[in-house]
């Protein structure tokens, strides 16, 4: 699934002397305050903020900077900020590149939050959005408006899980206008499956509270920007106030050291559900990007390095309400929730009409019930066995 150079940066990232202190893991340094000893070393500390000197708490600690630097190592940009959730790395790294008058480019398969964002903050402080097909492609140089500022993408897409055609995308747009600034959520791929930054996007963003963190007890928004976005989007998020408390640094840097074993479990775990899934009668369509018959496969073939166990089908037929409570209420080995990425396993399900209003300029091309599985690290046979029975309690 990955690299040796990309499995051997999980465990090494972020463990130079200065973060360690002489221990395996970063030290957990919580504080507010970080004492000068001298005018002049206040004063260096003030010139060299920015550069991972101690200078004040909202600007980070030993703990923040040695997860920072192992992001930095693990996606290949210049600088990562950190934030309290995935929702406000998205926005405030949009927040950082527009201003007042200014149009960005949205997918309409995005996070849904991120779609909120859009319509209902963005809109009130004068920016607008276009929101288009995931799978437009090379058709987005068509809607590049002389004060587009940002092109946002997330591939696969939010619960229906199209692959975009980054390349050709990144390329149109660029076309059009060389300075515009493109970002994604990155958050499916945990910065590993997809290496944003390779593929000339400038941003690539994160909710770590998934895949980096791990086991659903922390929430971690990240961001890791390029050389010619880093300053901006640094210094933009620090006046906004964004920041982490250490703990959760320490958390995350934890996380890091198992991701890559984690993402090749629920890699092989989430495919073989997948592929029985795809031979199930009830089942209409599968909507894993490593399967044929999910839309923009090719793509992900091209473009990335394994998939991970956050996934759709569809059902052929739509469930009433009180066929979707029956199924989703008695399963042994699923839970219900909203957030995914740990070691467990997380079932819902949507109708079309649901997913129609929030999916704007892309609407559902099926009639049946759609089910997202989040397939985590249990034993597969007992996955296995508990779908099947969900599917005849759907029958009785």
């Amino acid at each position: 699934m990955t690299s040796k150079k990309y499995e051997t940066a999980f465990i090494t990232a972020g463990r130079e002397l200065k973060f360690t202190q002489g221990s395996v893991n970063p030290i957990i340094q919580r504080a507010s305050s970080l004492v000068f000893n001298s005018v002049q070393d206040k004063k260096h500390a003030t010139a060299n903020r920015a550069k991972g000197e101690l200078f004040y708490g909202r600007r980070g600690t030993l703990t923040h900077f040695s997860f920072q630097q192992a992001m930095v190592d693990l996606e290949g940009g210049a600088g990562c900020s950190l934030y309290p959730c995935g929702a406000a790395a998205v926005t405030n790294a949009i927040l950082a590149f527009v201003s007042q008058g200014d149009h960005i480019l949205m997918t309409g398969s995005a996070y849904e939050p991120t779609q909120d964002f859009c319509t209902k903050v963005l809109t009130r402080l004068g920016v607008e959005t276009t929101f288009y097909d995931p799978m437009i492609g090379a058709g987005i140089a068509d809607l590049v408006r002389e004060n587009t500022t940002v092109l946002f993408l997330e591939s696969p897409s939010s619960v229906t899980m199209e692959v975009q055609d980054v390349p050709a995308m990144v390329k149109a747009a660029r076309s059009i206008n060389p300075d515009i600034v493109i970002m994604i959520d990155n958050t499916w791929a945990a910065g590993v499956l997809f290496k944003a930054l390779d593929f000339d996007i400038d941003i690539s963003i994160q909710a770590g509270t998934k895949y980096i963190v791990g086991h659903s007890d922390a929430m971690l928004g990240t961001a890791v920007a390029n050389e010619r976005c880093w300053d901006q989007l640094r210094e933009n998020s620090y006046l906004m106030g964004q920041m982490l408390d250490a703990d959760t640094a320490y958390v995350a840097s934890r996380g890091l050291r198992t991701l890559g074993l984690r993402l090749k479990q629920h890699d092989e775990n989430g495919l073989r559900v997948a592929k029985w899934l795809a031979e199930r009668p009830e089942v209409e369509r599968v909507n894993h990007p490593a399967l044929p018959s999910c839309k923009g496969h090719e793509f992900y073939l091209r473009d990335f390095r394994g998939s991970c166990g956050l996934f759709s089908f569809v059902l052929k037929d739509r469930l009433s309400s009180e066929q979707v409570a029956h199924y989703l209420d008695n399963f042994k080995h699923f839970s219900m929730a909203y957030s995914w990425g740990g070691y467990e396993s997380l079932i819902l399900a949507n109708q079309p009409e649901e997913l129609n209003e929030i999916r704007p300029a892309c609407d559902v091309d099926f009639k049946g019930t759609l089910v997202r599985v989040h397939i985590g690290l249990e034993s597969v046979e007992d996955l296995i066995d508990d779908l099947e029975a969900g599917f005849e309690r759907i029958k009785a």
